[in-house]
C-alpha cells in the first residue's frame, strides 16, 4: 500500500545506515523522502522496512563510499528524488578493525569528497551534518599540516607528505588524523562550497556511544575504554539518541547561525585527557 501522496517532498540524504544516522533520521523525518544509502543491500533493506512499518517514506541505493563515482551517483540520485534538504554522512571504518590505509581512504578522503559531491545538490538553506569522532581531539597537529588537511582540494589528498607517511603509522593514528579532518573539512566547506550554495554545514564528533560498531570495540580495547569512562565527568556511555537530539537541532532552522563547527559529545572524555585526569595510549 502507497500512502505517500505527496510526491513534493524535501529529501533527507542519509550515507551509512547505522545506529546512529538512523537515530537522527527518525528524529526529523517525518513528512520527508528519506534516501538511504549504504554498501550492505541487506542493512538498506532492514532499515528501511523498519522506517517504513513507523511511516516513514523512504527509498533506497546500494553506495560504496569509497568509490567517488558511487558517492556522486548518490547525490544525483538524491538530486533527482526533490529538493534535499538534508545530507547526513555517518559512514566509516573501525579503528580496531581496519587498515589505516583503508581508515585514511574512507574516512578522511572519501567522506571530503562526499561533502564535496552534496555542496553540488544541496538547497538553498539546506543543512549537512558529517558524524565524525572525539578522536579527533586527541592529537595536536602543527598549524602547517592542519592548513593543509583543512585547504588542500580533494583530489590531492592523498598526494600529502602527512598523509602519504604520518597518517597511515597505525589504525590509531589513521583514525585520529581521519576525524580531525572531517573537523577541518566541514569548517573550510562551511566557508567556502556550502556557502556559497546558501547552505550549512557543522560536525558532531560522539565519545562512547553504545552501537554494535562501539561493541566490537569494547571486545578489541575493552579495558582501556572502560579506563576512559572511568575518568570522564559522565563516567557512562552515551545512547545514539542523544547523539539526534544535538543533530536534530544542528540541522534545523533553529540553529541557522551556526555552520562550520564541531560540537563534541563524550561526556568530558577529552576534558579529562586534557586536564591530564586520563593517560591516552595510541596504537
Amino acid at each position: 500500500m502507497n500512502f505517500n501522496m505527496n510526491q513534493n517532498l524535501p529529501v533527507i540524504a542519509l550515507l551509512g545506515v547505522g545506529s546512529m544516522g538512523i537515530a537522527i533520521t527518525r528524529r526529523i523525518g517525518a513528512g520527508k523522502r528519506v534516501f538511504l544509502g549504504d554498501i550492505s543491500e541487506k542493512n538498506l533493506e532492514t532499515k528501511a522496512k523498519e522506517l517504513r512499518a513507523s511511516g516513514f517514506i523512504v527509498e533506497t541505493r546500494v553506495v560504496d563510499a569509497m568509490s567517488r563515482d558511487s558517492i556522486r551517483a548518490f547525490a544525483e540520485k538524491a538530486a533527482s528524488l526533490g529538493e534535499v534538504r538534508y545530507f547526513i554522512d555517518t559512514a566509516g571504518a573501525s579503528p580496531n578493525q581496519s587498515s589505516p590505509e583503508r581508515i585514511v581512504a574512507l574516512d578522511l578522503i572519501d567522506t571530503s569528497y562526499a561533502i564535496d559531491e552534496f555542496a553540488k545538490v544541496i538547497a538553498r538553506g539546506g543543512a549537512g551534518l558529517i558524524i565524525s569522532s572525539q578522536t579527533g581531539y586527541m592529537m595536536d597537529f602543527t598549524p602547517e599540516i592542519e592548513r593543509q588537511l583543512a585547504l588542500t582540494p580533494t583530489d590531492a589528498l592523498s598526494e600529502l607528505a602527512f598523509v602519504k607517511k604520518d597518517a597511515v603509522q597505525n589504525s590509531g593514528i589513521a583514525y585520529i588524523a581521519a576525524k580531525r579532518t572531517n573537523q577541518l573539512r566541514v569548517r573550510t566547506a562551511a566557508a567556502t562550497t556550502w556557502g556559497d550554495a546558501g547552505a550549512r554545514i557543522n560536525t558532531i564528533s560522539p565519545g562512547i556511544i553504545v552501537t554494535p560498531l562501539a561493541y566490537d570495540e569494547f571486545e578489541a580495547a575493552g579495558e582501556s575504554y572502560q579506563k576512559m569512562i572511568e575518568a570522564s565527568p559522565a563516567k557512562r556511555v552515551g545512547a545514539s539518541e542523544e547523539i539526534a537530539a544535538a543533530a536534530a537541532f544542528l540541522l534545523s532552522d533553529e540553529a541557522s547561525f551556526i555552520t562550520g563547527v564541531d560540537l563534541l559529545i563524550d561526556g568530558g572524555v577529552i576534558a579529562s585527557i586534557k586536564s591530564d585526569r586520563y593517560q591516552l595510549h595510541i596504537r
